[in-house]
């Protein structure tokens, strides 16, 4: 299993809601097992960089691949690189 994780700031803190939104239009897309967005509750004292979190799982990386190469991938990064300030992403492989 392939673990799709990803790390969001966002530019103006008021559209975290919007971008959350935005993101969650991602879990229409087949060939995930499970897909969430969430909101990052930023209660660490070291670090609270990151406003929204991605977190999907896929069988294998051919999954991950279609699940990136669909149209609804390209249309939403569109809409959402705009008022992002920060991503990071990780993609492991998991029992």
């Amino acid at each position: 299993m392939i673990r799709h994780i990803v790390f969001f700031s966002a530019k103006d803190k008021s559209e975290v809601a919007e971008i959350c939104s935005r993101l969650a239009v991602l879990a229409s897309i087949p060939h995930s097992i499970r897909f969430e967005v969430l909101e990052n509750l930023q209660v660490d004292p070291m670090s609270n960089e990151v406003d929204i979190v991605v977190y999907g799982e896929f069988a294998d990386l051919d999954a991950l691949k279609a699940f990136k190469a669909h149209p609804t991938y390209a249309e939403t990064t569109a809409r959402v690189r705009p008022m992002r300030e920060l991503r990071v992403s990780a993609d492991v492989l998991s029992d």
